[in-house]
């Protein structure tokens, strides 16, 4: 909570569900070096058989990934979609470069959000 101001039901709702994903991530075990060995062993069929030992947080997370990342893609998708850069209208001392402003919240572009957008992205 920001300067003493309640945040309101849905503001609740989306970071909780954020926690949410965030706390199931950190517990669950990462695949991303088991992932390069196994993509290797693909069969003809386009399946790996394979047998491994899986925690209980390991399926709590498999059972909600592909939705919390549906849900994570359209959120981002639809905040680069407000935050958009738009020219400014004002008189700029190089013509080429005209300043611009982010569509949504009115900053120079590139405003805060797209700038921790796109620093989350990348890799």
């Amino acid at each position: 909570m920001l300067s003493g101001r309640e945040p309101d039901r849905r503001e609740l709702r989306l970071r909780e569900r954020l926690e949410a994903i965030r706390a199931r991530s950190e517990k669950a075990s990462s695949w991303r070096d088991a992932s390069r060995y196994l993509t290797r062993l693909v069969n003809r069929s386009g399946f790996v058989p394979v047998r491994t030992r899986l925690s209980r947080e390991d399926l709590t997370f498999l059972a909600a990934a592909r939705d919390d990342v549906l849900a994570l893609t359209d959120l981002g998708l639809r905040l680069t979609d407000l935050h958009r850069p738009q020219d400014a209208g004002g008189i700029s001392s190089d013509p080429s470069y005209p300043i611009r402003r982010c569509h949504a919240c009115m900053w120079r572009w590139p405003c805060p959000t797209f700038r921790l957008l796109d620093e989350s992205l990348d890799p």
